[in-house]
């Protein structure tokens, strides 16, 4: 690892790669994902956590493959696949948190903002711009056979796909807190509860400083024009010093798994989105679950059926059914997601 923030000749990566740091982060991501995968075998949750495990997999083959490129830094394949792989797991950290926002919204609906099933298809939606946007501003910066003009086009997509997700961390961590809120006013006071949302805020903290810091990286090499004679020390410190990266991409990543690995989402929820929690906030039922008889692009686009509350209906496209009395049975909260 070359720590004097000088210029390795005939490197891609700029430093030379570290040959120590791939192989413990590969081992270490490689027993959380295996961890992952029993725990979301075990208790059934693929829908819930089948992602984390995805994700992990990702981070293994991307550390793999950086150790092969650390013994031949020159080759392009090799730092490409590595960096395709790196970079692609982190968004599935963030799906997996929609996903586990979701259910915790099914498990206390009547104090959902939202339909619980449009936290994911809605932020999901907004990812999949946001990689598109990156997509063709990749293609477009990274091709020096284009116009000056064409490449600015590209820096200036892929700059705007980064500030979007900023939005999108702010817009979840808004959702989650309103949510908190009034489960604090409606004085509910379920372990559960409490102990599934503040692992769900660590995760999210931990995935926003690392988003913090890709567009930091990319704003300073967004201003650099690559040719010949390009003065290497014009390279900010986050790109010339490899540290950056194990410290704000490989470790925050790393604490992120284990984090879902030591609290696992299923020792909070039920299985079922059909059990949620009861006013009382201690009696676990078993009701109808949610019918949004609206179609899907219509949630799609409007997730919080402004419609319906401008109509004075509930603004979750759906009955109350949490005001029923129901026909279900009541499960007591100690023996329920072992």
């Amino acid at each position: 690892m070359s720590e004097n923030g000088q210029y390795v000749p005939g490197s891609l990566w700029f430093y030379a790669p570290n040959k120590g740091a791939p192989v413990f982060f590969a081992v270490a991501f490689c027993a959380s994902t295996v961890w992952q995968l029993w725990q979301t075998y075990h208790n059934k949750c693929w829908r819930m956590t089948g992602v984390l495990v995805f994700a992990g997999t990702l981070f293994t083959a991307g550390f793999i493959t950086r150790e092969i490129a650390a013994f031949d830094y020159g080759n392009l394949v090799k730092l490409i696949v590595s960096v395709c792989l790196v970079y692609a797991a982190p968004p599935l950290f963030e799906l997996a948190n929609y996903q586990i926002l979701g259910r915790i919204l099914y498990y206390v609906p009547h104090l959902s903002p939202i339909h619980p099933g449009r936290v994911l298809t809605t932020f999901a939606f907004i990812s999949s711009v946001v990689e598109a946007l990156n997509g063709n501003g990749a293609s477009y910066s990274t091709n020096q056979s284009l116009p000056k003009s064409k490449q600015d086009i590209g820096k200036a997509l892929l700059k705007a796909a980064l500030l979007i997700q900023i939005v999108v961390v702010v817009l979840f961590l808004a959702l989650t807190v309103t949510f908190h809120r009034r489960v604090h006013a409606a004085k509910i006071r379920s372990p559960k509860l409490t102990g599934v949302l503040r692992t769900l805020y660590a995760s999210s903290a931990l995935i926003a400083v690392r988003t913090i810091y890709r567009i930091v990286e990319y704003f300073s090499l967004a201003e650099l024009h690559f040719g010949p004679g390009l003065n290497p020390d014009a390279f900010g410190p986050e790109v010339r010093y490899e540290w950056f990266f194990y410290v704000f991409e490989a470790t925050l990543m790393l604490c992120n798994a284990s984090l879902w690995n030591v609290r696992h989402p299923r020792k909070y929820l039920p299985k079922s989105t059909k059990v949620y929690l009861a006013r009382d906030g201690v009696t676990e039922v078993v009701g109808p679950g949610y019918k949004d008889t609206r179609s899907f692009w219509v949630t799609l686009v409007d997730p919080f059926d402004l419609k319906g509350m401008l109509g004075k209906k509930n603004g979750r496209g759906t009955t109350e059914f949490w005001n029923e009395v129901q026909g279900g049975t009541n499960i007591d909260s100690e023996r329920t997601c072992q």
